[in-house]
């Protein structure tokens, strides 16, 4: 019994470590012309302080949804939320489209040449362009 506890153990810690260490990258559509961008400008994006793109979001609550802001504006998601309720509130903005998986998320961008999201980088294919990877 012992054994099997720690065996399982060692298998959620596996799974932890494993989701802790994939990377998240941006992505826009192949036509679009950016090629680079860095973390500060991608955030701008998703918290609604420019209009240059249109923002394609992972679904509240989502693991990849919480890294990718506390990566790119060291923001939590209960901060994101507050930002989002102000910006609606004003009637400045409407909140990031959000999708349930990156399948959905990368077929929204490469629908859109305007748009940009978030994806886990082994999610990654040819209809997409990466112009950013957060560690």
């Amino acid at each position: 019994m012992k054994l099997l506890i720690q065996a399982s153990l060692l298998c959620a810690l596996s799974a932890t470590a494993l989701s802790a260490s994939a990377e998240t990258v941006v992505i826009v559509n192949k036509a679009n012309p950016a090629t680079r961008m860095f973390s500060e400008q991608a955030s701008q994006f998703f918290l609604g302080k420019s209009t240059m793109f249109t923002p394609i979001d992972q679904a509240e609550g989502s693991p990849i949804r919480a890294d990718f802001y506390h990566k790119a504006a060291d923001k939590d998601p209960a901060q994101v939320k507050a930002i989002w309720s102000k910006i609606v509130f004003t009637g400045k903005g409407t909140p990031p489209k959000e999708y349930s998986s990156n399948a959905e998320v990368k077929k929204a961008v490469a629908a859109d040449p305007k748009a940009i999201g978030y994806i886990d980088k082994s999610a990654v294919d040819d209809t997409v362009k990466v112009i950013l990877t957060l560690p």
